[in-house]
Parts: structure tokens; C-alpha cells; sequence
């Protein structure tokens, strides 16, 4: 698979096969994904890469703490969203949900519908691989960028070995649960996590496309003939 259909088939997996990974394979990607860019060199990502016994201990922690309280009113350590999200941006998130949902077959008007597919997300979507990606919280926005480009390099070249991968930012509502289970030191900042896996066909979630906005909703030309 070369760069370009990488790039195009990336998708944010949400239900993978019940199919082990070679684990050479996971820290191939995890050290190829080092080569992202960083300004100064900082590399200021760390990776928590859990699999086996820890991984399922892990995921039944995370539903226990949901199910014993509102998992809204768990915080996160740092904003995921403005508390006002402007537009275009608030409409994108609604055509996303609306997608997201549709494929699930899931309505807003179906709250324990919608419960067991947040129960599924801390189960890391059924990934053979539950990734918790952190930073250093004494860096800045620049790191939090060049972070983000690590990301995305560890979901390119995941797909270059046919896996999927899914971002979940939804962990760091259960900042505290990974960090007491992986013992972070106080500078440690969860950042989010990552399924890694096989994507499985078969399951509707996996089959739609997330719209993207057309070039002239975010880019200007100057001078180009």
C-alpha cells in the first residue's frame, strides 16, 4: 500500500476483529511513527502500548468506573472542545454524530443504545492493542501540535500493514483510572488513546465515510497561475 492510499483508507475503526497482531509488528509502527516531525526535535510523545492480561484489566476498570457514576461527570484534564464550539465546526460535529449514529443504528432518543457504545469505546472497539498516548504537561500548544503528527503518522503507517486504528480521545474522561493503573508520573498527561487492530467488514460502523470540507472552505491560493 503506498502513501497516497494510506492516507485515503484511514479510517477511525469501531469495531475491529477478534484477531491477534504480531507484536513486532506494534513496535515497528510505534518506533516508525518517531520520524514524524517535531519542532526541535522534542519528540514530546510518550506510549503506553498494552495488550494480553493488562489490556483486559484495563477495559473492565474503565467500565466499572462508568457504570458506578455519569460519565459526563468525569473531567478531563484539558478542554477537548471550546465550551462554545463556533460554527463550521459545531455543524461538522452534528453531520459526524448524525453518520456515526445512522451507521449504528442508534438515535439520540436511545440512551442505552447510545450507553453500549460508549461501554464498546472502553473496550477499545474490540482492538487486540489499546494504546494510551501521552505528553509531558509542561510543554505548550507547539507540542501539543507536533504530538498530533505522531498520531497521524502511527495511523498511516498502521495501515500500510493492513491494520486500522481508532483515536479516542474519550479516555482522558478516565485519566485518573489509566494513570493509577499505569502508575504516571506527575508531569504524564493522558492525552488519548488508540486501537489497533483488523478492521472487520462486516459491521456497519466500519462502512461510512466522514465528510470532509471542500478545498475552498480551508485554503487560499496566491499566486498560482
Amino acid at each position: 500500500m503506498d502513501v497516497f492510499e494510506a492516507v485515503d483508507s484511514r479510517i477511525a475503526c469501531r469495531w475491529f476483529l477478534d484477531r491477534p497482531i504480531d507484536p513486532n509488528i506494534v513496535r515497528n509502527l510505534i518506533t516508525g511513527a518517531a520520524r514524524a516531525a517535531s519542532s526541535g526535535n522534542l519528540q514530546p510523545w510518550a506510549v503506553h502500548a498494552l495488550a494480553g492480561e493488562p489490556l483486559k484489566e484495563i477495559k473492565r476498570q474503565a467500565v466499572n468506573a462508568i457504570e458506578q457514576q455519569d460519565w459526563w461527570t468525569f473531567e478531563t484534564e484539558y478542554p477537548v472542545y471550546p465550551v462554545q464550539l463556533p460554527e463550521p465546526y459545531l455543524g461538522r460535529r452534528f453531520r459526524h454524530g448524525q453518520q456515526l449514529y445512522g451507521a449504528l443504528g442508534t438515535t439520540r432518543e436511545d440512551p442505552a443504545g447510545r450507553f453500549e457504545q460508549l461501554k464498546r469505546s472502553y473496550q477499545f472497539f474490540n482492538a487486540p492493542v489499546g494504546l494510551f498516548i501521552t505528553i509531558d504537561r509542561r510543554l505548550g500548544p507547539g507540542q501539543w501540535a507536533d504530538l498530533g503528527g505522531y498520531i497521524n503518522a502511527l495511523a498511516f503507517l498502521a495501515r500500510g500493514h493492513g491494520l486500522d486504528t481508532c483515536p479516542q480521545v474519550a479516555w482522558t474522561r478516565l485519566h485518573k483510572v489509566v494513570a493509577a493503573f499505569l502508575k504516571f508520573p506527575a508531569e504524564e498527561m493522558l492525552f488519548c488513546g488508540m486501537g489497533i487492530g483488523y478492521r472487520d467488514p462486516s459491521r456497519p460502523v466500519n462502512s461510512f465515510r466522514s465528510t470532509r470540507a471542500e478545498l475552498h472552505e480551508f485554503c487560499k491560493f496566491y499566486g498560482f497561475n
